[in-house]
C-alpha cells in the first residue's frame, strides 16, 4: 500500500458524525488523549491514537457512523463487493487527495467508504492543514 500523507496509516478508520467538528476534535481531543493530526475546514478532522484513527465528518443526512477501510485495489475490492450483493453508492474514483475510493451500504445500512492510496499528496495542496 503506498504511503499517503493526506489519510492516516490505520487500516480500519470509523467515521463519526458531529455537528461542530472543530469542538468535538478538542473534546475528543482533551478528554480521550487523541491527538489531531489533520483539519479540513470546519467540516472534517483526522484524530490519531498510537497506531489508531478516526475521522470526524460534518453530521450527513443520516447521522449514522461510517467507516473507511484502506486497501490495496480499490477496483478488485468494489468487484468482490458488487459479485456479493453490496449496495454500491459510489463506484471507484480518483480524488485530488491521493485516493481511489468507492462506497457500499451493508445489509444494516450502514456506509463503508474502501480507500486505495494512488499518490503521496500533501494536504496543504487540497486545503488541510497537517496539525
Amino acid at each position: 500500500m503506498i504511503a499517503n500523507r493526506s489519510v492516516p496509516s490505520s487500516t480500519v478508520i470509523p467515521e463519526l458524525p458531529y455537528d461542530d467538528v472543530p469542538a468535538a476534535s478538542e473534546w475528543i481531543c482533551r478528554a480521550f488523549g487523541f491527538k489531531e493530526r489533520l483539519r479540513i475546514g470546519d467540516h472534517r478532522a483526522q484524530l490519531v491514537f498510537g497506531d489508531g484513527a478516526v475521522i470526524l465528518t460534518s453530521r450527513g443526512a443520516t447521522g449514522h457512523g461510517a467507516v473507511l477501510m484502506r486497501v490495496a485495489d480499490a477496483d478488485r475490492h468494489h468487484e468482490q463487493a458488487k459479485r456479493s450483493g453490496a449496495k454500491i453508492l459510489q463506484p471507484p474514483m480518483d480524488h485530488p487527495y491521493g485516493e481511489r475510493q468507492y462506497s457500499a451500504e451493508d445489509i444494516g445500512g450502514h456506509v463503508w467508504t474502501f480507500s486505495q492510496s494512488i499518490a503521496d499528496v500533501d494536504p496543504a495542496s487540497w486545503g488541510g492543514t497537517l496539525r
